[in-house]
């Protein structure tokens, strides 16, 4: 194998790739990337089993020359050593070359690595999968929809189908919902699939996150195939794979109060910016607890007390408050990761009583919901 790249390139490929790598795996081959090198191009395939990415980069773009491939073939490379290597290389292009027993030379303007290669045979062949049943998401609209739900996933592996987001797909909408049981994110779209499409997968958060860090900002619709326990996501040049969580996923419509007592309705930046510094008091002990408390003419209190530290009282001004008066307390840092989730200035919150769940949502959307349980202080 032996080939001539662009570094820029080159670059980018490996570090989407590196995400799929990981250092613990069991099986050592997967410590490694793969390069494969044919007459259309270069392809990089990282994976540790769960999530497999695979990255191509095309022989020329737009009529520039990327590749130039002298003989194609193909090597596993220590993925750690590789991707430091050719960060730092001295020009824009890059030799690769596989000499006999695997050896690896790596050339770059007057610097020249030599590693010992591993046979790309012996690699994991990435999963088959049959695309007749794809479907399209706009990719900003995929990422916002992850954005939103991943972080209420839960991380604790008590129950292994909590630490990924329900995907259910019917009418040609997509809900997707994540939950720990302690709060809950709930985002739903119009997408591009077939009215009787029908999904109800359960895709881990990290699978998700990492996902969401190497697709383009853009709307170029991204295709998308559900199988039995893999899904996969084409991007230009780019397939990510990511392995489906077995189980079934609790049904949190029940969870959604549909009735409430009181209604708030506030500012969403002047809200966070409140919370966020009620906070700073509510580090220690009880997981970072703020009070929130109505008062008249639309006054809501946000404080925090903590003994040994002092305490912290913020007030602002509602647009309006309907309903009973309320005393509840939560977790500061559930409400601001809610708050940053959704879009729009202003939301309202609906609370059932102050140990009952409430429901966050900006004004006027109803795509979009944030759940969160109260804690008990009062």
């Amino acid at each position: 194998m032996k080939f001539i790249i662009q570094r820029d390139r080159l670059v980018q490929s490996v570090q989407d790739v590196m995400k799929a790598v990981s250092s613990r795996t069991t099986i050592p081959i997967l410590t490694g990337i793969k390069l494969m090198a044919t007459a259309e191009g270069v392809t990089l395939t990282g994976s540790d089993s769960d999530i497999s990415i695979e990255s191509f980069i095309p022989k020329e773009e737009a009529g520039d020359e990327i590749v130039e491939i002298k003989q194609p073939g193909a090597i596993v490379l220590q993925a750690k050593f590789f991707s430091e290597i050719v960060k730092k290389l001295p020009t824009d292009f890059v030799e690769i070359e596989v000499l006999n027993h695997l050896q690896t030379v790596i050339r770059s303007g007057k610097s020249e690595f030599n590693l010992i290669g591993l046979d790309a045979e012996e690699y994991p062949h990435l999963p088959q999968i049959e695309e007749n049943n794809k479907f399209q998401i706009p990719t900003d609209l995929l990422k916002a929809m992850i954005r939103q739900t991943h972080f209420a996933v839960s991380t604790s592996e008590t129950r292994p189908i909590l630490t990924g987001v329900n995907w259910k797909i019917e009418n040609g909408e997509l809900n997707c919902i994540a939950t720990d049981s302690h709060r809950l994110a709930l985002r739903k779209a119009k997408i591009d699939a077939d009215y009787d499409t029908c999904y109800n997968i359960v895709i881990p958060g990290k699978s998700l996150n990492e996902l969401s860090k190497i697709i383009d900002d853009g709307n170029e619709p991204i295709d998308i195939v559900i199988t039995e326990n893999q899904i996969l996501f084409k991007a230009k040049h780019l397939l990510f794979f990511s392995r489906l969580l077995e189980g079934n996923y609790p049904d949190t419509s029940r969870l959604i109060p549909t009735e409430s007592k009181t209604d708030i309705t506030v500012n969403t930046k002047e809200f966070l910016q409140a919370i966020d510094r009620a906070s700073l008091l509510a580090r220690e002990g009880r997981n970072n607890v703020v009070k929130l408390a109505t008062h008249e003419d639309g006054i809501i209190e946000i404080s925090s007390n903590t003994p040994e530290i002092g305490k912290v009282i913020e007030e602002v001004q509602s647009e309006s408050v309907v309903g009973e008066d309320l005393k509840i307390s939560f977790s500061a840092k559930y409400m601001m990761d809610a708050l940053k989730a959704l879009e729009g200035t202003d939301i309202t919150v609906n609370f059932t009583g102050a140990m009952r769940p409430f429901v966050i949502k900006p004004l006027n959307d109803e795509t979009i919901l944030q759940l969160i349980l109260p804690v008990r202080t009062y």
